[in-house]
C-alpha cells in the first residue's frame, strides 16, 4: 500500500477474484489498512457496510466529474460472508446497472474496471464482449479491464440500440510482477499497458479526445527490490539479457516485447 502510494496512484481497486483469499478478517484488515494509513485515497471494490457499496466514487477535476467503479467475475470459488453480502462487488447484471443508472445522474464520464476474462489469453473472450455491449449500452465512457495477466486489444464499440459508445482496453495487462510459472508463453506476463486518455468537456459532455497505451516490460533480478517496471521505449538489449524471466521461458527479449504490442496493439510503443 505505501508502494502505491508513493507511485501516484488515487485509486485502488480491490474487486479482485483474490479479494476473500483471507477471508472476512483479511477484507477487513485491508481495508482498515487504507482507512487508518491513507484515508484519501478512494478503494474501490470492497465494503465493510451496505451503505458503502450503495455510495458511487465520484473523482472531480476542474470541471469534470468521473464516476469510477470495480468489479469482479467472482472471488476463487471462496463465498461471501454470510454477515456481509455487500463485501465485494462482484459483475452481477443487476448490481451493474443500478450503478451505472447512479452514474450517469451523478458524473459528466463513468469508468468501469472490471476483473475479467481468461487468464493468460492474448484476446479477448466472448463474456467479457458480452459484458462490454453491457456497460456500454447503460452508459459506461471508458472501460479499464484486468485480471489476465497478459495484453489484450483495444476497441471502440458502440451500442447500436442507444448510441452509446466507449473504449475498452480489454486487458491491460501485468503492471508489475514475477511469476513462478515457466514455459512457453511465460515471457508474455512481463509486458503490460499504462492507458493514456484524454478527456475533453465539449458543452454539455465529456469526451475521449486522445487515448493512447504506453507499453511497459517488467524486470526481474535476484535479491531485495529486484522487480523494476520500464517503459518499453526505454528497455534495453542489455537489460532484456539480464532478466531473470529468462530462466524460466528463454523465449524473453526486447524484440519479443516489441513484436507482442505490434501484434495486440498494431505498434510497439505509441
Amino acid at each position: 500500500g505505501d508502494a502505491l502510494v508513493q507511485a501516484g496512484f488515487d485509486v485502488i481497486c480491490h474487486g479482485t477474484n483474490h479479494a476473500l483469499d483471507k477471508g472476512k478478517k483479511g477484507l477487513l484488515n485491508c481495508l482498515n489498512f487504507w482507512k487508518e494509513t491513507y484515508p484519501d485515497i478512494a478503494v474501490l471494490g470492497i465494503h465493510d457496510s451496505q451503505n458503502s457499496q450503495e455510495q458511487i466514487y465520484i473523482y472531480e477535476k476542474e470541471d469534470i466529474r468521473i464516476a469510477v467503479l470495480n468489479y469482479t467475475y467472482g472471488t476463487n470459488g471462496i463465498a461471501l460472508p454470510k454477515d456481509m453480502p455487500f463485501a465485494v462487488d462482484l459483475l452481477n447484471e443487476e448490481k451493474v446497472i443500478s450503478d451505472l443508472q447512479k452514474a450517469e445522474a451523478l458524473a459528466d464520464f463513468t469508468i468501469i474496471c472490471p476483473h475479467w476474462g481468461t487468464e493468460y489469453q492474448l484476446n479477448q473472450s466472448a463474456e467479457q464482449e458480452t459484458w462490454a455491449q453491457l456497460f456500454v449500452k447503460h452508459g459506461a465512457d471508458l472501460i479499464l479491464g484486468t485480471h489476465p495477466h497478459v495484453i489484450q486489444p483495444i476497441e471502440w464499440v458502440t451500442d447500436e440500440e442507444t448510441g452509446n459508445k466507449a473504449l475498452i482496453y480489454y486487458s491491460l495487462g501485468n503492471f508489475v510482477n514475477w511469476t513462478s510459472s515457466s514455459g512457453k508463453g511465460i515471457a508474455n506476463r512481463m509486458v503490460g499497458g499504462m492507458a493514456e486518455v484524454t478527456l475533453t468537456r465539449s458543452d454539455d459532455q465529456v469526451l475521449i479526445t486522445e487515448y493512447d497505451i504506453e507499453p511497459i516490460v517488467c524486470h526481474l533480478e535476484n535479491g531485495t527490490n529486484g522487480v523494476t517496471v520500464y517503459k518499453l521505449t526505454e528497455y534495453t538489449e542489455q537489460l532484456a539479457e539480464q532478466n531473470q524471466i529468462l530462466l524460466q521461458d528463454p523465449a524473453f527479449s526486447l524484440e519479443y516485447c516489441q513484436q507482442l504490442c505490434e501484434t495486440i496493439w498494431g505498434t510497439e510503443s505509441q
